[in-house]
């Protein structure tokens, strides 16, 4: 089994003391160089999950690790935070300058990076992200889903070993949504990144190695994407529905179309209806 990265042990949390838990009793281990999904409708405790993995909530019980540091040790809190980046919902909250460099540039200067090495780094994150080209582009001028790229290469320049996405397309169009998700997945499979990807995209999910089913502060279901979604009428009682093209194999098996199961994607699709036409 790969080295762990992150380690949920046994976490609850509580926004008012003594109040009910937005998770319960939760607990997972992120691979180092794995890519996972944390799904789940809203309120589910997805996003309050992801908050406790960088340290920005402490868990009221149990215990987060990222990298073999504990989330509670005041003394590696922005550690914590460097090795796991975080990037959130509305990338228009996460750009603070008027050029895209200099945007890049903000999360090296608070962790008190060399100032002669600052271009290289600038340059390859952005170059990572396909964004290299609007350097000097002022970010307003930008598309959502340019934006959100520009917001990961911000997070990707100061080296972390993994990156939290935190409902990170849920603002974005399809072609934004796909542009980012295209670009994480290079920076997972290139350079080897840890991702934990938070969403309610189901065929998000489908492009993730393994997903996690969250429902009322729990973790409700494990297993490859295949795995969860083999079974449609599994997930509904969470709120879920299974990507458009497991709806479709159902709905195609229910007319009498031998589909083989599993089918999760277009390709997938098109494959198996070929197969059936030979």
């Amino acid at each position: 089994m790969a080295e762990p990265i992150i380690s949920v042990d046994h976490v609850s949390f509580s926004y008012d003391e003594g109040g009910p838990m937005a998770v319960r009793d939760v607990s997972l281990t992120v691979e180092r160089g794995s890519f996972h999904a944390i799904l789940g409708q809203n309120g589910s405790g997805k996003s309050t999950l992801a908050k406790l993995i960088n340290g920005l909530y402490l868990p009221t019980e149990g215990h987060v690790t990222v990298c073999g540091m504990d989330t509670q040790d005041d003394e590696k809190t922005w550690e914590i935070r460097r090795r796991a980046g975080m990037v959130f919902q509305n990338p228009d909250n996460q750009l603070v300058a008027t050029v895209v460099r200099e945007d890049v540039a903000f999360g090296l200067e608070n962790i008190g990076v060399p100032t002669e090495e600052m271009p290289a780094r600038i340059d390859k994150a952005l170059k990572d992200v396909g964004m290299l080209k609007f350097a000097d582009r002022a970010p307003h001028l930008l598309s959502g889903g340019q934006k959100q790229r520009v917001a990961i290469a911000g997070v990707l320049a100061m080296a972390p070993e993994a990156i939290i996405f935190d409902e990170s397309t849920a603002m974005l169009d399809p072609q934004g949504r796909r542009e980012v998700m295209q670009a994480v997945k290079r920076l997972n499979q290139e350079q080897g990144i840890t991702v934990l990807w938070i969403t309610h995209f189901m065929e998000e999910a489908v492009e993730c190695d393994f997903a996690h089913v969250m429902y009322q502060g729990q973790i409700v279901l494990d297993g490859t994407p295949r795995e969860i979604f083999s079974d449609v009428e599994r997930i509904r009682p969470y709120r879920l529905d299974a990507p458009p093209m497991a709806r479709l194999a159902e709905q195609l098996r229910a007319q009498g179309m031998p589909l083989k199961d599993g089918i999760l994607t277009v390709e997938e699709m098109a494959e198996e209806v070929a197969r059936l036409c030979k």
